[in-house]
C-alpha cells in the first residue's frame, strides 16, 4: 500500500503516510506548452491512496488524473476539502448542481471515498463509491485544550454551525452557542451570542470553512464591544480568499486556527490522524 497526492495535498499526504506506516509515491508534475497539465507517478502498489483537496480547478485535473494514472491498482479516495461542494442545489433553472458533478466524476473508478467536514453531507449520496464523512471537531478541541484559552466560549457563526460547536466544546466541557443577527435599521444590525454572554470571556469563533472572513471580522468587532476579552477563529479548511487572514487580524482576530485539509501557514491542526484511523478501519 502507497500514498499519492496532487501537489497541494503533499504535507496532508506524507502525515497521513506516516500515520499509517506506508511509503508516498514520487510524484513529477508538469505542463505541456498549451498550458494542459501531465503527471508521471513513480512506483505504484497494488493498493493505492489518493489524496487531493480540491482548492482550484488544477487541483482537481491532477485528482482526475492521478485516479486513472492509479487505474492497475485497487484505489481508495481521500478528498480533504471539496470544492464546488457549496454548490448543492438549482437554484434557478440553468444552474449545475456542481457538488453532484464533481463527485459522479470522482467517484467512479475507486473502491471507496473519505471526505472531511463536507460542507453539506447531502452531497455524499452523489459519489458512485462508498463515501464516509469525518470531523475533525475533536482535534480543533483539542488544539484549543493546547492553546491554554481559559474557559473559552465557543461560538457558532450560525445556526447551522451549531451541532459543529457543540462537537468542539464537547472536548473541553466549555459552554458554546451561536451568533444571532438582530436588525436594528435597515442598515444597521447586532450580532451577539443567542442566549451566554461574551463579556470579559475568550471566545472561539468556529466553523468548517472561513472563506472571506467578512462575516467573522464583522463578528468579532461587535463581541468586543459587547465586552469580550479575546476573539480567535477557527475553522477546518481556511479557504481564506481576498486577503481574509489578514482582514481578520485588523480586526482583532487575535489568532486564526486552521486545518492541513487546505495547507496554509495557520495551518495548526492536522487531519491526516483522524483519515489514517478511518483507512484502517475500512
Amino acid at each position: 500500500m502507497r500514498v499519492i497526492s496532487t501537489e497541494k495535498s503533499q504535507i496532508l499526504a506524507a502525515r497521513i503516510a506516516e500515520a499509517l506506516k506506508i511509503p508516498v509515491v514520487d510524484v513529477k508534475f508538469s505542463r505541456f506548452p498549451d498550458g494542459e497539465h501531465y503527471l508521471a507517478a513513480g512506483d505504484l502498489d497494488d493498493e493505492t491512496i489518493i489524496v487531493g483537496s480540491i482548492v482550484d480547478n488544477d487541483t482537481f485535473v491532477q485528482l482526475l488524473l492521478l485516479i486513472d494514472a492509479c487505474d492497475s491498482s485497487t484505489s481508495r479516495l481521500v478528498i480533504p476539502y471539496m470544492g464546488y461542494a457549496r454548490q448543492d442545489k438549482r437554484f434557478k433553472k440553468g444552474e449545475p448542481i456542481s457538488a453532484r458533478a464533481i463527485a459522479q466524476v470522482l467517484g467512479r473508478g475507486v473502491e471507496s471515498c473519505i471526505t472531511v467536514n463536507i460542507h453539506e453531507p447531502e452531497v455524499l449520496k452523489y459519489f458512485d463509491a462508498p463515501t464516509t464523512n469525518l470531523s475533525i471537531a475533536r482535534e480543533v478541541g483539542e488544539y484549543i485544550c493546547r492553546a491554554d484559552i481559559p474557559d473559552p466560549l465557543i461560538l457558532a457563526p450560525d445556526d447551522g454551525a451549531l451541532a459543529f460547536a457543540r462537537d468542539v466544546a464537547t472536548v473541553g466541557g466549555w459552554d458554546y452557542d451561536h451568533l444571532e443577527k438582530t436588525r436594528l435599521s435597515g442598515v444597521e444590525v447586532k450580532m451577539a451570542p443567542k442566549k451566554l454572554c461574551a463579556a470579559s470571556r475568550s471566545v472561539v469563533i468556529v466553523d468548517d470553512i472561513i472563506s472571506t472572513g467578512g462575516t467573522i471580522a464583522t463578528a468579532a468587532g461587535m463581541l468586543y464591544q459587547q465586552g469580550a476579552k479575546d476573539v480567535y477563529a477557527s475553522c477546518v479548511h481556511g479557504v481564506l480568499i481576498g486577503g481574509a487572514y489578514t482582514h481578520l487580524k485588523a480586526n482583532g482576530i487575535r489568532d486564526i486556527i486552521c486545518s492541513d485539509t487546505i495547507e496554509r501557514g495557520c495551518s495548526k491542526i492536522s487531519a491526516a490522524g483522524l483519515i489514517a484511523t478511518a483507512l484502517i478501519r475500512e
